[in-house]
């Protein structure tokens, strides 16, 4: 019989997240997180979800070689190692693939080249991508591996909505542009929604909102992006945990000659210290909702600003798209913060949208809907899984046994 499993990993800069699944009809038989790569405090978390066995290590874990041995190590002590001839190919998680890479693509030498050259578009992220294939090649030499790219999905939006109006000439040679990212999820939760709403993706226009720490939207008419809010980097968009999203680009200037901040320390407030957090010192949208319920005026106000710029995006989305069937919240935020769903849709009743009480109470892992019957634009949870939409990419090029970039 052929293999059916794939093993999933995202690895970031000090962190790799790793599921095994069997795709034959997509069950979970394994999931873990090694994190603190690096550090005397390295720890390894992992779960055998065949036999419901949870176990964690703590101790220094030297590099992401040294991480991807201990998930080897992991796996193989539940009869599920990486050495399993049961294993089909492993599947990478790949933040940027700029506009070479518009689907999931099988690695070889040109691959790791290009994902390389995408570095400075992607200095945080592509690195980390890059070791964690690296390391997962050399384990299992003789293995497919596929890189999965966040940008992918949204390759397809038109120029019009990918550029930005500054000197094309200027743009191509830096390749500025606008790329999107949690393209994965995007398109996930889209297919998803429409299965919800029981048609085909191409017969369904939907808005996605993917509200977690990082948040984005994306307008996908007929299974297809045409507009998605992050830009060149995940800083554009939507107010996120600790990213500002949209801002004039002014106020970057504004602060290195009025302020004398350097170009680093811009970088960082914008990144890390602006967003939810900046405005009032939490990133945890439960924990703001417990500072509303006491009056807290500063939780409150960075909960409006939140709201706002969402309810911007989901207005300029419903233009982009003419005729929306379908507004879908996924992610942290969107699947549990039920406060947000319901203020994100609030007097936006003359473009058919509303959400019912009860029904958007109700707390669940399943896709459902939580508007009224009579809503003439659903309004749906549609809880994300990028594991699963890595690994079914993955196992599908695979079974075609090609890969390629553009």
């Amino acid at each position: 019989m052929s293999p059916t499993r794939v093993l999933v990993l995202n690895s970031g800069s000090s962190s790799v997240k790793y599921q095994l699944l069997d795709m034959r009809d997509g069950s979970r038989l394994a999931v873990g997180l090694v994190e603190r790569i690096g550090e005397q405090t390295s720890r390894i978390k992992h779960t055998a979800l065949t036999t419901g066995d949870t176990r964690e290590q703590n101790g220094p874990i030297a590099d992401h070689e040294a991480a991807l041995k201990a998930v080897a190590e992991e796996l193989g002590r539940d009869g599920l190692g990486v050495d399993s001839p049961e294993l089909a190919a492993i599947g990478h998680r790949v933040v940027h693939g700029g506009m070479f890479f518009t689907e999931p693509t099988v690695i070889d030498d040109a691959v790791l080249t290009e994902i390389e050259r995408l570095i400075p578009v992607a200095p945080l992220h592509n690195p980390a991508n890059l070791t964690g294939i690296r390391t997962a090649m050399a384990l299992r030499p003789d293995l497919p591996q596929v890189a999965v790219f966040d940008t992918a999905f949204h390759t397809t939006m038109p120029e019009s909505a990918a550029r930005y109006a500054i000197d094309p000439k200027i743009a191509d040679r830096y390749r500025i542009r606008r790329y999107g990212f949690h393209g994965t999820s995007h398109a996930y939760v889209s297919r998803a929604t429409a299965k919800l709403l029981g048609k085909e993706p191409e017969d369904v226009n939907v808005i996605v909102l993917h509200l977690g720490n990082g948040a984005s939207a994306s307008a996908v008419r007929g299974g297809t992006c045409v507009d998605t809010s992050m830009g060149l980097t995940p800083l554009e968009g939507l107010v996120m945990g600790t990213r500002s999203g949209d801002l004039d680009p002014a106020v970057i200037f504004h602060l290195q000659r009025v302020g004398g901040m350097s170009m680093e320390e811009i970088d960082t407030l914008l990144n890390k210290r602006s967003g939810l957090f900046g405005l009032c010192g939490d990133n945890d949208m439960r924990e703001i909702g417990r500072r509303i319920d006491e009056g807290d005026e500063e939780a409150r106000l960075a909960f409006d600003i939140y709201i706002h710029r969402l309810r911007k995006y989901i207005g300029a989305y419903y233009a982009v798209l003419g005729r929306v069937d379908a507004i879908a919240f996924t992610a942290g935020v969107g699947e549990n913060a039920a406060a947000v769903r319901e203020a994100a849709v609030a007097g936006l009743e003359e473009l058919g949208l509303a959400v019912d009480g009860d029904l958007n109470a109700v707390r669940g892992d399943q896709p459902r809907l939580i508007s009224p019957a009579s809503a003439r634009v659903a309004v749906a949870v549609v809880p994300t899984d990028e594991e699963l939409e890595i690994a079914t990419q993955t196992y599908a090029l695979v079974g075609k046994g090609t890969g390629k970039g553009e």
